[in-house]
């Protein structure tokens, strides 16, 4: 029986197999600008977790 974890493993023939769809659907102008916006899209969550933790420090003090 294989088990339910091994079904999600990603090896190096499927990342291939996923860079030339990304590559072949947005195409090689389009990349750089929606890493940059991806990029953007982590920080802004990141700088809202830090200022909901810092709010909830200083209402427990």
């Amino acid at each position: 029986m294989i088990s339910s974890s091994l079904f999600f493993v990603i090896g190096p023939g499927q990342i291939a197999i996923i860079v030339v769809c990304v590559l072949l659907f947005f195409g090689g102008k389009k990349i750089p600008e929606l890493m940059k916006g991806l990029g953007t899209g982590i920080k802004e969550f990141k700088k809202g977790v830090k200022e909901e933790e810092s709010e909830k420090d200083s209402e427990i003090k």
